[in-house]
Protein backbone atom coordinates (compact mmCIF):
# COMPACT_ATOMS: atom_id res chain seq x y z
CA UNK A 1 0.00 0.00 0.00
CA UNK A 2 1.35 3.48 -0.87
CA UNK A 3 0.38 6.89 -1.42
CA UNK A 4 1.82 10.19 -2.13
CA UNK A 5 0.70 13.32 -0.16
CA UNK A 6 1.72 16.44 -1.42
CA UNK A 7 2.57 19.04 0.82
CA UNK A 8 3.87 18.82 4.77
CA UNK A 9 1.72 21.59 6.52
CA UNK A 10 -0.31 20.93 9.22
CA UNK A 11 -3.04 18.93 6.87
CA UNK A 12 -0.39 16.84 4.89
CA UNK A 13 1.52 16.04 7.80
CA UNK A 14 -0.69 14.91 9.88
CA UNK A 15 -2.43 12.88 6.70
CA UNK A 16 0.91 11.35 6.37
CA UNK A 17 1.31 10.19 9.74
CA UNK A 18 -1.90 8.72 9.97
CA UNK A 19 -1.29 6.38 6.99
CA UNK A 20 2.04 5.42 8.19
CA UNK A 21 0.33 4.55 11.34
CA UNK A 22 -1.53 2.54 10.05
CA UNK A 23 1.47 0.73 7.82
CA UNK A 24 0.66 2.29 4.78
CA UNK A 25 3.97 3.63 2.99
CA UNK A 26 4.12 7.27 2.30
CA UNK A 27 5.63 10.05 -0.08
CA UNK A 28 5.54 12.82 1.65
CA UNK A 29 6.57 16.20 -1.15
CA UNK A 30 7.29 19.37 -0.24
CA UNK A 31 8.46 21.93 -2.43
CA UNK A 32 10.58 23.48 0.59
CA UNK A 33 12.93 24.84 0.55
CA UNK A 34 13.75 24.94 -2.96
CA UNK A 35 10.56 26.77 -3.32
CA UNK A 36 8.95 29.12 -0.86
CA UNK A 37 5.60 31.05 -0.50
CA UNK A 38 5.23 34.30 0.08
CA UNK A 39 3.92 33.27 3.53
CA UNK A 40 6.67 30.79 4.76
CA UNK A 41 9.74 31.64 6.12
CA UNK A 42 11.48 28.68 8.07
CA UNK A 43 12.11 25.11 6.42
CA UNK A 44 10.34 22.96 9.39
CA UNK A 45 6.56 21.04 8.08
CA UNK A 46 3.18 22.62 9.94
CA UNK A 47 4.72 26.25 9.82
CA UNK A 48 2.30 28.31 11.35
CA UNK A 49 2.26 31.31 9.07
CA UNK A 50 -0.83 33.78 11.03
CA UNK A 51 -0.99 33.66 14.78
CA UNK A 52 0.30 31.22 16.94
CA UNK A 53 -2.51 30.05 18.52
CA UNK A 54 -5.20 26.92 17.86
CA UNK A 55 -7.40 29.38 19.83
CA UNK A 56 -9.91 28.14 22.37
CA UNK A 57 -9.55 24.99 24.49
CA UNK A 58 -12.17 24.94 26.05
CA UNK A 59 -15.52 22.70 25.60
CA UNK A 60 -17.67 25.23 25.33
CA UNK A 61 -16.12 26.35 22.07
CA UNK A 62 -16.57 23.90 18.82
CA UNK A 63 -13.17 24.54 18.31
CA UNK A 64 -12.06 23.20 21.78
CA UNK A 65 -14.27 20.41 21.54
CA UNK A 66 -12.61 19.21 17.69
CA UNK A 67 -8.91 19.89 19.25
CA UNK A 68 -10.26 17.01 22.15
CA UNK A 69 -11.43 14.33 20.06
CA UNK A 70 -8.18 14.84 17.53
CA UNK A 71 -6.31 14.33 21.09
CA UNK A 72 -8.11 10.92 21.93
CA UNK A 73 -7.75 9.78 18.56
CA UNK A 74 -3.92 9.63 18.51
CA UNK A 75 -3.51 13.48 16.33
CA UNK A 76 -0.18 14.42 15.37
CA UNK A 77 -0.75 17.88 15.39
CA UNK A 78 -2.55 17.71 18.61
CA UNK A 79 0.38 15.92 20.00
CA UNK A 80 2.82 18.38 19.08
CA UNK A 81 1.00 21.37 20.37
CA UNK A 82 0.38 20.51 23.50
CA UNK A 83 3.90 19.05 24.03
CA UNK A 84 5.16 23.18 23.12
CA UNK A 85 2.33 24.99 24.32
CA UNK A 86 2.80 28.43 26.12
CA UNK A 87 0.88 30.04 27.96
CA UNK A 88 -2.33 31.96 26.97
CA UNK A 89 -5.53 31.46 29.39
CA UNK A 90 -7.92 29.49 27.52
CA UNK A 91 -6.14 29.05 24.19
CA UNK A 92 -4.03 26.88 22.87
CA UNK A 93 -1.16 28.78 21.67
CA UNK A 94 2.19 27.14 20.52
CA UNK A 95 6.05 27.91 20.67
CA UNK A 96 5.85 28.96 16.79
CA UNK A 97 9.27 27.29 15.35
CA UNK A 98 9.40 24.79 18.40
CA UNK A 99 6.06 23.49 17.20
CA UNK A 100 7.34 23.27 13.43
CA UNK A 101 10.44 21.84 14.20
CA UNK A 102 8.83 18.86 16.65
CA UNK A 103 6.37 18.45 13.91
CA UNK A 104 9.44 17.80 11.43
CA UNK A 105 11.45 15.41 13.55
CA UNK A 106 8.73 13.07 14.15
CA UNK A 107 7.59 12.88 10.19
CA UNK A 108 11.23 12.46 9.28
CA UNK A 109 11.79 9.93 11.89
CA UNK A 110 8.89 7.53 10.78
CA UNK A 111 9.84 4.59 9.20
CA UNK A 112 6.90 4.41 6.82
CA UNK A 113 7.24 8.19 5.89
CA UNK A 114 10.02 8.99 2.80
CA UNK A 115 10.15 12.79 2.27
CA UNK A 116 10.80 14.31 -1.13
CA UNK A 117 11.83 17.63 -1.51
CA UNK A 118 10.64 19.97 -4.45
CA UNK A 119 7.61 21.71 -6.45
CA UNK A 120 5.16 19.51 -7.67
CA UNK A 121 3.88 20.27 -11.01
CA UNK A 122 2.16 17.23 -12.43
CA UNK A 123 -0.30 14.95 -10.38
CA UNK A 124 1.24 11.56 -9.12
CA UNK A 125 0.20 8.37 -10.36
CA UNK A 126 -1.42 6.25 -8.02
CA UNK A 127 -3.47 7.20 -4.67
CA UNK A 128 -2.64 10.82 -4.56
CA UNK A 129 -3.76 13.11 -1.28
CA UNK A 130 -3.24 16.48 -2.55
CA UNK A 131 -2.73 19.17 0.49
CA UNK A 132 -0.66 21.85 -1.04
CA UNK A 133 -2.47 23.88 0.80
CA UNK A 134 -3.99 27.83 -0.15
CA UNK A 135 -0.29 28.96 -1.71
CA UNK A 136 -0.43 25.81 -3.98
CA UNK A 137 2.03 27.01 -6.43
CA UNK A 138 1.35 28.33 -9.96
CA UNK A 139 2.24 25.01 -11.88
CA UNK A 140 0.54 22.47 -9.58
CA UNK A 141 -2.71 25.01 -9.59
CA UNK A 142 -2.75 25.24 -13.33
CA UNK A 143 -2.68 21.20 -13.31
CA UNK A 144 -5.48 20.95 -10.69
CA UNK A 145 -7.39 23.55 -12.70
CA UNK A 146 -7.32 21.28 -16.29
CA UNK A 147 -8.53 18.43 -13.69
CA UNK A 148 -11.24 20.18 -11.96
CA UNK A 149 -12.43 22.78 -14.40
CA UNK A 150 -12.30 26.51 -14.81
CA UNK A 151 -15.29 27.09 -12.76
CA UNK A 152 -14.07 24.69 -9.25
CA UNK A 153 -11.94 26.88 -7.51
CA UNK A 154 -12.10 30.52 -5.64
CA UNK A 155 -9.79 32.92 -3.48
CA UNK A 156 -9.89 35.54 -0.99
CA UNK A 157 -7.28 36.73 0.28
CA UNK A 158 -5.35 35.92 4.44
CA UNK A 159 -3.46 37.80 6.57
CA UNK A 160 -1.00 37.35 9.31
CA UNK A 161 0.09 39.95 12.70
CA UNK A 162 3.08 41.39 13.09
CA UNK A 163 5.36 40.36 16.05
CA UNK A 164 7.10 42.15 18.77
CA UNK A 165 10.10 41.72 20.97
CA UNK A 166 9.18 41.72 24.50
CA UNK A 167 11.82 43.88 26.16
CA UNK A 168 10.59 46.66 23.64
CA UNK A 169 7.17 46.71 25.14
CA UNK A 170 6.81 49.49 27.50
CA UNK A 171 5.24 47.70 30.70
CA UNK A 172 4.67 51.32 32.03
CA UNK A 173 2.04 51.74 29.96
CA UNK A 174 0.56 48.30 29.62
CA UNK A 175 -0.34 45.39 32.16
CA UNK A 176 -1.08 41.55 32.46
CA UNK A 177 -4.03 40.22 32.25
CA UNK A 178 -6.23 37.47 30.89
CA UNK A 179 -8.18 37.73 27.50
CA UNK A 180 -11.62 39.01 28.29
CA UNK A 181 -11.50 38.01 32.27
CA UNK A 182 -11.12 34.65 31.46
CA UNK A 183 -8.25 32.23 32.27
CA UNK A 184 -4.67 33.66 33.93
CA UNK A 185 -2.89 36.56 32.73
CA UNK A 186 -1.46 35.36 29.89
CA UNK A 187 -1.54 38.92 28.19
CA UNK A 188 -0.30 41.91 27.88
CA UNK A 189 -2.74 44.40 27.62
CA UNK A 190 -1.96 47.56 25.97
CA UNK A 191 -4.79 50.25 26.45
CA UNK A 192 -5.97 53.58 24.89
CA UNK A 193 -7.70 56.48 25.87
CA UNK A 194 -10.48 57.66 23.88
CA UNK A 195 -8.43 60.59 22.53
CA UNK A 196 -5.55 57.87 21.99
CA UNK A 197 -7.67 55.64 20.03
CA UNK A 198 -9.33 57.93 18.01
CA UNK A 199 -6.04 59.16 16.59
CA UNK A 200 -4.82 55.71 15.92
CA UNK A 201 -8.18 55.04 14.42
CA UNK A 202 -7.62 58.35 12.04
CA UNK A 203 -4.16 57.23 11.22
CA UNK A 204 -4.66 53.49 10.72
CA UNK A 205 -8.04 53.99 7.96
CA UNK A 206 -6.10 56.24 6.12
CA UNK A 207 -2.70 54.16 5.64
CA UNK A 208 -1.51 53.54 2.55
CA UNK A 209 -1.31 49.71 1.96
CA UNK A 210 0.62 47.25 0.26
CA UNK A 211 -0.17 46.63 -3.68
CA UNK A 212 -2.39 43.86 -4.10
CA UNK A 213 -3.96 43.58 -7.90
CA UNK A 214 -7.43 42.36 -8.28
CA UNK A 215 -8.87 42.36 -5.21
CA UNK A 216 -10.80 44.56 -2.69
CA UNK A 217 -12.17 44.10 0.66
CA UNK A 218 -15.59 42.28 0.32
CA UNK A 219 -13.23 39.53 -0.70
CA UNK A 220 -11.57 39.66 2.41
CA UNK A 221 -12.79 36.37 4.94
CA UNK A 222 -14.34 37.76 7.49
CA UNK A 223 -12.38 35.32 10.16
CA UNK A 224 -8.91 36.95 9.13
CA UNK A 225 -10.26 40.86 7.82
CA UNK A 226 -7.08 42.67 7.94
CA UNK A 227 -7.10 45.60 10.90
CA UNK A 228 -7.37 48.17 8.65
CA UNK A 229 -10.45 46.90 6.81
CA UNK A 230 -12.49 46.38 9.98
CA UNK A 231 -11.08 49.71 10.92
CA UNK A 232 -12.95 51.52 8.08
CA UNK A 233 -16.51 49.99 8.96
CA UNK A 234 -16.53 52.30 11.71
CA UNK A 235 -15.23 54.48 14.25
CA UNK A 236 -16.11 51.86 16.73
CA UNK A 237 -15.96 48.87 14.87
CA UNK A 238 -12.56 47.82 16.88
CA UNK A 239 -13.72 48.53 20.19
CA UNK A 240 -16.42 45.80 19.57
CA UNK A 241 -13.99 43.19 18.14
CA UNK A 242 -10.07 42.77 18.62
CA UNK A 243 -9.81 46.07 20.95
CA UNK A 244 -12.47 45.17 23.00
CA UNK A 245 -11.43 45.99 26.90
CA UNK A 246 -14.66 44.43 28.59
CA UNK A 247 -13.66 42.49 31.71
CA UNK A 248 -9.65 44.54 31.99
CA UNK A 249 -9.67 46.83 34.20
CA UNK A 250 -6.28 48.77 33.98
CA UNK A 251 -5.09 48.18 37.80
CA UNK A 252 -3.38 51.40 37.44
CA UNK A 253 -6.82 53.55 37.38
CA UNK A 254 -9.50 50.61 38.74
CA UNK A 255 -11.56 51.23 35.23
CA UNK A 256 -11.82 49.72 31.42
CA UNK A 257 -10.14 52.06 29.24
CA UNK A 258 -11.37 52.78 26.25
CA UNK A 259 -9.30 50.22 24.32
CA UNK A 260 -7.03 47.47 24.69
CA UNK A 261 -4.70 46.39 22.20
CA UNK A 262 -3.55 42.58 23.74
CA UNK A 263 -0.28 41.10 22.78
CA UNK A 264 0.17 37.33 23.42
CA UNK A 265 3.31 35.18 23.67
CA UNK A 266 4.53 33.59 20.43
CA UNK A 267 7.26 31.78 21.73
CA UNK A 268 8.13 29.90 24.73
CA UNK A 269 11.15 32.11 26.17
CA UNK A 270 8.03 34.82 26.10
CA UNK A 271 10.54 37.00 23.97
CA UNK A 272 8.41 37.50 21.24
CA UNK A 273 4.36 38.96 21.37
CA UNK A 274 2.08 38.68 18.20
CA UNK A 275 -0.33 41.94 18.05
CA UNK A 276 -3.83 39.79 18.53
CA UNK A 277 -6.10 40.39 15.85
CA UNK A 278 -3.97 42.63 13.86
CA UNK A 279 -3.59 40.90 10.72
CA UNK A 280 -2.63 43.59 8.30
CA UNK A 281 -1.30 44.38 4.55
CA UNK A 282 -0.69 48.25 5.37
CA UNK A 283 2.83 48.78 3.94
CA UNK A 284 5.56 48.17 6.01
CA UNK A 285 6.59 51.64 7.10
CA UNK A 286 2.55 52.25 8.28
CA UNK A 287 2.97 49.47 10.15
CA UNK A 288 5.88 50.56 11.80
CA UNK A 289 4.29 54.30 12.19
CA UNK A 290 1.06 53.66 12.59
CA UNK A 291 1.11 50.51 15.61
CA UNK A 292 3.51 52.67 17.56
CA UNK A 293 0.72 55.06 17.97
CA UNK A 294 -0.07 52.65 20.60
CA UNK A 295 1.46 53.87 24.06
CA UNK A 296 2.87 50.70 25.38
CA UNK A 297 4.05 50.07 21.77
CA UNK A 298 5.56 53.80 21.23
CA UNK A 299 9.47 52.17 20.89
CA UNK A 300 8.82 48.50 19.61
CA UNK A 301 10.56 46.15 17.85
CA UNK A 302 9.04 44.49 14.81
CA UNK A 303 10.66 41.65 14.36
CA UNK A 304 8.33 40.67 11.85
CA UNK A 305 5.71 42.37 9.89
CA UNK A 306 2.29 41.48 9.12
CA UNK A 307 1.73 39.92 5.75
CA UNK A 308 -1.26 39.12 3.51
CA UNK A 309 -1.30 36.27 1.14
CA UNK A 310 -3.54 34.67 -1.28
CA UNK A 311 -5.55 32.18 -0.24
CA UNK A 312 -7.43 29.05 -3.01
CA UNK A 313 -10.03 26.71 -1.90
CA UNK A 314 -12.22 24.33 -4.10
CA UNK A 315 -16.08 24.09 -4.88
CA UNK A 316 -16.03 21.29 -2.29
CA UNK A 317 -19.58 20.68 -2.37
CA UNK A 318 -19.55 20.05 -6.28
CA UNK A 319 -16.30 18.24 -6.21
CA UNK A 320 -15.54 16.40 -2.71
CA UNK A 321 -17.45 13.59 -0.56
CA UNK A 322 -17.27 13.17 2.61
CA UNK A 323 -14.19 12.04 3.18
CA UNK A 324 -12.64 14.88 0.69
CA UNK A 325 -11.99 12.11 -1.88
CA UNK A 326 -12.68 13.61 -5.53
CA UNK A 327 -15.89 12.16 -6.22
CA UNK A 328 -14.89 11.85 -10.39
CA UNK A 329 -11.61 9.82 -9.21
CA UNK A 330 -11.41 8.87 -5.84
CA UNK A 331 -7.78 8.09 -5.76
CA UNK A 332 -7.34 11.39 -5.36
CA UNK A 333 -8.20 13.28 -2.05
CA UNK A 334 -7.96 16.86 -0.81
CA UNK A 335 -6.77 17.74 2.59
CA UNK A 336 -6.05 21.22 4.57
CA UNK A 337 -7.45 25.25 3.88
CA UNK A 338 -7.84 24.16 0.51
CA UNK A 339 -10.92 22.11 0.85
CA UNK A 340 -12.91 25.10 2.70
CA UNK A 341 -12.26 24.33 6.14
CA UNK A 342 -10.93 27.35 7.69
CA UNK A 343 -8.66 27.39 10.88
CA UNK A 344 -5.36 25.58 11.70
CA UNK A 345 -7.15 23.01 13.69
CA UNK A 346 -9.82 22.66 11.02
CA UNK A 347 -7.12 21.87 8.40
CA UNK A 348 -5.40 19.01 10.74
CA UNK A 349 -8.86 17.74 11.19
CA UNK A 350 -9.24 17.10 7.46
CA UNK A 351 -5.78 15.68 6.82
CA UNK A 352 -7.00 13.23 9.88
CA UNK A 353 -9.79 11.85 8.57
CA UNK A 354 -8.03 11.66 4.65
CA UNK A 355 -5.49 9.95 6.46
CA UNK A 356 -7.50 7.33 8.39
CA UNK A 357 -10.08 7.17 5.56
CA UNK A 358 -7.20 6.38 2.53
CA UNK A 359 -5.58 3.60 5.06
CA UNK A 360 -8.96 1.82 5.82
CA UNK A 361 -10.00 1.69 2.27
CA UNK A 362 -6.69 0.79 0.88
CA UNK A 363 -6.92 -2.23 3.36
CA UNK A 364 -9.80 -3.28 2.32
CA UNK A 365 -12.08 -1.88 5.92
CA UNK A 366 -15.08 0.44 5.36
CA UNK A 367 -14.86 3.87 6.10
CA UNK A 368 -15.61 5.34 9.76
CA UNK A 369 -18.85 6.51 10.42
CA UNK A 370 -17.98 10.13 12.13
CA UNK A 371 -21.64 11.87 12.44
CA UNK A 372 -22.43 15.05 12.30
CA UNK A 373 -22.50 14.96 16.17
CA UNK A 374 -18.90 14.56 16.18
CA UNK A 375 -17.01 17.95 15.15
CA UNK A 376 -14.76 15.91 13.20
CA UNK A 377 -17.71 14.35 10.81
CA UNK A 378 -19.88 17.64 10.81
CA UNK A 379 -16.98 19.33 8.96
CA UNK A 380 -16.54 16.49 6.05
CA UNK A 381 -20.85 17.05 5.96
CA UNK A 382 -20.57 20.64 5.80
CA UNK A 383 -17.58 20.75 2.56
CA UNK A 384 -19.57 17.82 1.20
CA UNK A 385 -23.25 19.11 1.58
CA UNK A 386 -24.41 19.88 -2.55
CA UNK A 387 -27.44 21.78 -0.66
CA UNK A 388 -24.77 24.82 -0.01
CA UNK A 389 -25.23 27.36 -2.81
CA UNK A 390 -22.62 29.87 -2.09
CA UNK A 391 -19.90 27.82 -0.57
CA UNK A 392 -16.79 29.75 1.58
CA UNK A 393 -14.61 28.88 4.06
CA UNK A 394 -15.90 27.73 7.52
CA UNK A 395 -14.42 27.51 11.22
CA UNK A 396 -15.97 24.75 13.19
CA UNK A 397 -19.00 25.84 14.96
CA UNK A 398 -21.75 24.34 16.64
CA UNK A 399 -24.41 25.28 14.03
CA UNK A 400 -23.16 23.03 11.60
CA UNK A 401 -23.74 20.34 14.45
CA UNK A 402 -27.53 18.23 15.41
CA UNK A 403 -29.07 20.65 18.52
CA UNK A 404 -29.60 18.63 21.62
CA UNK A 405 -32.91 17.25 21.87
CA UNK A 406 -33.97 19.19 25.09
CA UNK A 407 -33.51 22.78 26.23
CA UNK A 408 -30.71 23.53 28.25
CA UNK A 409 -30.54 26.62 29.73
CA UNK A 410 -27.36 29.09 28.65
CA UNK A 411 -25.25 29.35 26.14
CA UNK A 412 -22.11 27.90 27.55
CA UNK A 413 -24.42 24.81 29.34
CA UNK A 414 -25.67 24.26 25.96
CA UNK A 415 -22.36 23.90 24.16
CA UNK A 416 -20.73 21.96 27.07
CA UNK A 417 -23.75 19.39 26.63
CA UNK A 418 -22.91 19.83 22.76
CA UNK A 419 -19.43 18.58 23.47
CA UNK A 420 -20.15 15.73 25.84
CA UNK A 421 -22.45 14.49 23.86
CA UNK A 422 -19.82 14.59 20.57
CA UNK A 423 -17.19 12.79 23.13
CA UNK A 424 -19.66 9.66 24.01
CA UNK A 425 -19.74 8.99 20.24
CA UNK A 426 -15.85 9.65 19.70
CA UNK A 427 -14.98 7.07 22.19
CA UNK A 428 -17.59 4.51 20.90
CA UNK A 429 -15.78 5.05 17.74
CA UNK A 430 -12.06 5.17 19.25
CA UNK A 431 -11.62 0.87 18.96
CA UNK A 432 -12.70 1.32 15.41
CA UNK A 433 -10.42 4.23 14.34
CA UNK A 434 -7.47 3.31 16.22
CA UNK A 435 -6.99 -0.15 14.42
Amino acid sequence: MKVTVIGAGLAGSECAWQLAQRGVEVTLREMKPEKRTPAHVTDYFAELCCSNSLRSDQLENAVGLLKEELRRLGSLILSCADATRVEAGGALAVDREGFARLVTERVRSHPNITVEYGEVKEIPQGEVVIASGPLTSDALAARLQDLLGADTALHFFDAAAPLVSAESVDMDKAWFGSRYDRGTADYVNCPMTEEEYDAFWKELTAAQEAEVHGFEDKMVFEGCMPVEVMARRGHDTLCYGPLKPRGLRDPRTGKEPYAVVQLRRDNSEGSVYNLVGFQTHLRFPEQRRVFSMIPALHSAEFLRYGVMHRNTFLDSPRLLDRYFRLKKDPRIAFAGQMTGVEGYVESAASGFLVGVETARRLAGKPAVDFPRETAIGALGLYISNQSVVNFQPMNINFGIMPPLDHRVKGKRNKNAELSQRSLAVIETLKEEVLA
